[in-house]
């Protein structure tokens, strides 16, 4: 499923995916992976994505029924 909550917040911000990814420490393809749904970050990449966009766990990854 396409995380599109990341790639708003990002926008939000005037941020870049490559902007996001230097400062969680991985690669632009990774995030785009994330946006697009094609990979599941740890829970580590998670949070560093959260603290950068200063979003909770729940605003960027959690999934509605």
């Amino acid at each position: 499923m396409k995380n599109l909550k990341i790639k708003a917040a990002r926008a939000g911000l005037d941020m870049s995916q490559d902007d996001l990814a230097k400062a969680c420490g991985v690669s632009r393809q990774t995030i785009n992976a994330i946006e697009k749904g094609d990979y599941n970050p740890t829970i580590k990449l998670c949070l560093s994505i959260c603290k950068t966009l200063g979003k909770t766990l729940d605003e960027l990854f959690w999934e509605e029924q």
